[in-house]
């Protein structure tokens, strides 16, 4: 069986022409070709932004690109029927479709209420500091565009929590909102801010049954027109489990399969909060291991300084390897982000070899790390900066070797500052592979992949060590590597 990798194919500032659908169906074969099993895709929904929108500022679920809402009928990614067209082009190459989930809020209104609220503390969420009063507030999604056509359903005050507009005063604050289905906030896994619930938008109100209902009856549509094999669960850091719980249980029920499921929890070196919301969720979802992501930030920031057989300590990966979504960056991580925190070029190889030849955890490969990325964007700072993001060198080869080699019995050599490695030995359709990576100078480490290798020579994969090894009686082989770089050493003549 192929080691599973997935694609996000997109990135934040993928150009707003429209293209991305029909580039990935173009593109599918030769993804599918290069090591990919499935392929996460960006919110396909229409965004109050219309045709400029990255799909998390959701403004209507059941618009996929097909008729004339916010200033556009396709969205930034193209129509319904670039997309579907794309999702077969996928299936046909013998890959999984994970779809993006926007479950946290609405955005874009299409009519104000006056509605009653208590402003609270952003600093402190649980804290009301006013006595209840009205605001008007955005609140009102009719989809006129729409017409009713797939749901007649209508959004208004009585399905959000929160808003963060009073459009009378002009004034953004947090504000919670006084509805029929109790006062506050839902109750979520973190205490940061004192309740988390709130995030951005128009904050949906779970405790109301007719949005739960809706909500199900969408993801009932979505899996019928497009048939996909997995979700993306956005910001569930903000949203009750129990809602999560309820809505991936009907689902599966729905579709008769127990479909892949990733949620995005960001919380950089917390292992005992990704835990604990596991915990809460029973298992049902794995977690993108942000802790891990922490730990290769700062190791290819420290360079030398950086002990490597740390690198995998306080990870989700070591902690639970069964439910580890692995990631170098995605789309909030890139720069000029609100969450950036990007891995340096140099590191990245070796990131990357660190997530995609290891036995644990389900790696997931960055758009602009495969193909590159140039954008321009405003930093933190207000100034404009042009950013240029190189694909990720050896790329290919890394998922060939993941493809091809790193199979069976893993054994690590995790046991320098500065040079760590370890061996797959192979199996019975696969011939195993050696890593060796290298912070700091050239090195070399004896590692042991397996007798049924004895007499063979290795060379190393990606070119970056001349020479070969060949592998002693007892299994065992002296494997190099060059300063700053890493090295897949696999059998001569594969």
């Amino acid at each position: 069986m192929q080691n599973g990798t997935i694609l996000q194919f997109f990135h934040w500032y993928y150009p707003n022409d429209g293209s991305l659908w029909n580039k990935l169906a173009s593109e599918a074969p030769r993804l599918a070709e290069m090591g990919f099993t499935a392929v996460w895709l960006p919110p396909a929904s229409k965004g109050t932004n219309g045709g400029y929108s990255v799909g998390y500022d959701i403004y209507d679920p059941y618009d996929l690109g097909e008729f004339d809402q916010k200033n556009s009928v396709r969205t930034k990614y193209g129509t319904k029927e670039e997309l579907l067209a794309a999702i077969r082009a996928v299936h046909d190459a013998g890959m999984q479709v994970y779809v993006d989930i926007v479950h946290n809020h609405l955005a874009g209104a299409d009519e104000p209420e006056l509605i009653r609220v208590r402003k609270v503390d952003p600093e402190d969420r649980t804290k009301f500091i006013s006595e209840p009063f009205d605001i008007e507030a955005y609140t009102r999604f009719t989809f006129p565009g729409r017409k009713g056509q797939y749901s007649p359903f209508v959004w208004d005050f009585r399905c959000f929590t929160g808003v963060d507009y009073d459009n009378k005063t002009k004034e953004t604050a947090i504000y919670s909102i006084l509805n029929d289905y109790g006062e506050g906030w839902e109750e979520v896994v973190d205490d940061e801010k004192g309740n988390y619930d709130y995030l951005m938008y128009d904050d949906i109100e779970f405790r109301n049954p007719h949005v739960r209902e809706e909500l199900k009856k969408w993801g009932e549509w979505l899996y019928t027109i497009t048939g996909f094999d997995g979700v993306r669960l956005d910001a569930v850091k903000h949203i009750a489990p129990d809602w999560e719980n309820e809505w991936l249980d009907h689902m599966r029920r729905f579709t008769g399969k127990n479909f892949f499921a990733v949620g995005e929890y960001w919380a950089p070196g917390n292992l005992p909060l990704l835990l604990k919301y596991i915990e809460a969720t029973q298992g049902r979802m794995s977690l993108f291991d942000a802790s891990l992501h922490h730990n290769l930030e700062a190791a290819s920031k420290q360079g030398r300084d950086y002990d490597l057989t740390t690198i995998f300590h306080d990870t989700l990966v070591a902690a639970r390897p069964d439910l580890a979504v692995t990631v170098v960056a995605n789309h909030d991580t890139q720069p000029l982000q609100s969450l950036e925190a990007p891995v340096d070029p140099w590191f990245k190889p070796l990131a990357y070899a660190l997530l995609l030849l290891r036995e644990k955890g389900y790696p997931c490969v960055f758009y602009p790390d495969l193909y590159g990325a140039k954008y321009t964007d405003k930093g933190h700072d207000g100034k404009e900066y042009e950013i240029y993001m190189p694909g990720v060198e050896n790329i290919g080869k890394l998922l060939e070797a993941r493809k091809r080699f790193a199979y069976g019995a893993q054994r690590d050599y995790l046991d320098h500052a500065n040079c760590i490695g370890w061996t797959r030995e192979g199996d019975e359709e696969h011939s195993g592979c050696a890593v060796i990576l290298s912070n700091g100078d050239d090195g070399s480490k004896t590692m042991e992949i397996g007798k049924q290798h004895a007499g063979k020579t290795f060379i190393d994969h990606l070119g970056k060590c001349p020479g070969s090894v060949t592998i002693d009686a007892e299994g065992k082989g002296e494997f190099r590597v060059c300063s700053r770089t890493v090295s897949v050493w696999i059998e001569q003549g594969l």
